[in-house]
């Protein structure tokens, strides 16, 4: 019965935290429903696309969940569930919604631009390009990550290359994966060019979904991991490029209803093991506190850092300010898509981290190649025992919502490095690459950047997985630390209040310093003992310049909060 009170309780709290506090910031900040947006007013069929409320919040809430809620929770469960449960639902309450609702409101009132503008508006433009080149280091980090992840979920071992009749879950998952995007463009294409009305186009799209998860439970493809990681650069480098009408927003749409199906058989299961659990042998396994330090270090950063999007993240900074922005309908549409997806998300991560907790004991034997993997297994657990078919076909499902997510993460991903890389070589009277001269002409053009941001990142996704994913929980924190000190001052540039940023930024930028000086001194201490290998000496040199460029940030921020403060203060 402890998984059943763990998602009760996570539910009412993150219910009541959403009609609560996020009306009370939509109210400090004036939203305002009459006011046009800039996918409205700025509208150009390609990245400002005004989108359905329902159409936006699938994409939001895929691009910014991807794998990391379920990732991170599981991880940090060796802490124990009830760490990782107030973290999730007090973090994602008092943190994560409060960043990227905030980040949302300042980029709709920016013309949909980036959080670099926003900080070259409140800090200036030296602030502006630091945090672009952060930015980038942390988009790089996040892209090799995710085509790490998509190709370890894909390959076939053995290599080779077609279609494989009797599939295992890689093949199965990579066949479903690449129907998945053909449908999206066919949804795309008739909601936006053949007038066909979102509920009948979602009813055609969910009943498509189905028809391709059966092609894929009986028929694979199969490659080899190098092989799926070009494959993915191409696919995202491409998906990047076109209108988001195309791809971006109907793939997303419609992985939000893997999504939803994923938590709701989540649920479901729970209560299903909740009363009956005991008669097959399964139960909640994980303590409720196993200890202040774990093998994954001590909890105060560990904690903070693991869990990453299922309490607070700076990529989630990104995505708000990057695309989503773009095509807010009206700023009303704000509080539940910026504010509720990340509620939504926190959801899932209790949901993984109960996952993880029917399988507890496999999960510390390393039973299991990914959490990810876990994940699925835990879930499935619910349904039936190892090797039935209820098993098979829910694990299976599973597998292929990760994957999907992970995909979506990079389609997203990849669009703002596309982004953030123009506007570095822009200068502030030049809207696009259109208008920028000489060589920056040729580095501000969005093909020359995409290329750039893909070919390296692809390369870094060839090493294991361990060699970038810490780093990059390092990176995507101490954004979050960043992002919030940005809209705090930004909202005090308005005269808006931004006191309740205060703690959560100066906690954010605390526990990822922290974390990163942590890395920088174990790297040091393996080179000086000559047993450093090449992933270690690309950790230092990424630790050592984002910790740099992170801290003169934060003094850039600090000093306009306090020149704020100080002006406030004369004036009265």
């Amino acid at each position: 019965m402890t998984a059943l009170f763990i998602i009760l309780a996570a539910i009412v709290i993150l219910i009541i935290g959403y009609v609560s506090y996020g009306s009370w910031l939509a109210k400090q900040w004036g939203l305002d429903p009459s006011k046009k947006t800039p996918a409205v007013e700025k509208e150009d069929g390609v990245d400002y696309v005004a989108a359905k409320p329902a159409v936006l919040m699938g994409h939001h809430f895929s691009s910014i969940a991807g794998a990391g809620p379920i990732n991170g929770p599981i991880q940090a469960s060796v802490f124990g569930w009830l760490p990782v449960f107030l973290w999730c639902v007090f973090g994602g309450i008092f943190f994560g919604g409060l960043q990227d609702f905030g980040c949302l409101f300042a980029s709709i009132r920016h013309d949909g631009k980036s959080l670099g503008e926003i900080i070259s508006d409140t800090m200036g433009k030296r602030a502006k390009r630091l945090f672009l080149v952060f930015g980038l280091l942390v988009l790089i980090l996040l892209i090799a990550s995710f085509v790490n992840v998509v190709a370890g979920t894909f390959f076939t071992p053995e290599g080779g290359f077609g279609i494989a009749l009797n599939p295992t879950n890689n093949q199965t998952t990579a066949m479903i994966s690449m129907l998945f995007i053909v449908i999206a463009i066919i949804y795309g294409y008739m909601t936006n060019k053949m007038g066909v009305k979102t509920l009948p186009a979602s009813i055609c799209g969910i009943v498509a979904i189905i028809m391709i998860t059966i092609v894929g439970l009986n028929i694979g493809f199969v490659m080899s991991r190098t092989a799926w990681i070009i494959f993915v650069g191409v696919y995202i480098t491409i998906a990047s490029l076109v209108p988001v009408w195309i791809l971006l927003q109907p793939r997303d749409y419609l992985s939000s209803f893997l999504l939803y199906v994923m938590m709701a058989l989540a649920v479901i299961g729970i209560f299903v093991v909740s009363f009956t659990g005991s008669s097959r042998g399964v139960s909640f396994q994980l303590p409720v506190f196993t200890g202040w330090t774990t093998s994954i270090g001590p909890l105060f950063p560990a904690l903070f850092i693991t869990v990453a999007c299922g309490a607070c993240s700076g990529f989630h900074a990104l995505v708000s300010t990057g695309t989503t922005s773009k095509q807010l309908a009206k700023e009303s549409d704000a509080k539940p898509i910026g504010y509720g997806s990340m509620l939504m998300e926190s959801a899932l991560a209790i949901v993984s981290m109960i996952a993880v907790g029917m399988v507890f004991s496999k999960y510390q034997a390393g039973d299991f190649g990914s959490p990810s993997a876990a994940f699925g297994a835990g879930i499935a657990t619910m349904f039936g025992d190892e090797g039935t078919m209820t098993y098979n076909v829910v694990s299976a499902l599973l597998t292929l919502a990760a994957s999907v997510f992970a995909l979506t993460s990079l389609d997203t991903g990849t669009r703002l490095s596309r982004f953030m890389f123009t506007e570095l070589f822009l200068d502030d009277n030049e809207a696009t690459w259109k208008d920028a001269t000489g060589i920056r002409k040729v580095l501000a053009h969005p093909l020359f950047g995409t290329v750039c941001m893909v070919v390296v990142s692809c390369i870094l996704g060839g090493l294991k997985l361990s060699a970038i994913w810490a780093l990059f929980g390092d990176a995507n924190q101490l954004l979050a630390g960043i992002a919030l000190l940005a809209v705090c001052a930004w909202l005090g540039e308005v005269g808006k209040n931004n006191k309740m940023f205060f703690i959560p930024m100066v906690f954010m930028l605390c526990a990822t310093l922290t974390s990163l000086v942590m890395t920088i001194i174990k790297k040091l201490a393996l080179i000086g003992s000559s047993e450093a290998v090449w992933g270690d000496w690309f950790q230092l040199v990424f630790a050592v310049a984002m910790a740099v460029l992170a801290v003169i940030l934060v003094f850039e921020g600090i000093n306009t909060v306090k020149s704020q403060a100080s002006n406030k203060k004369s004036a009265s």
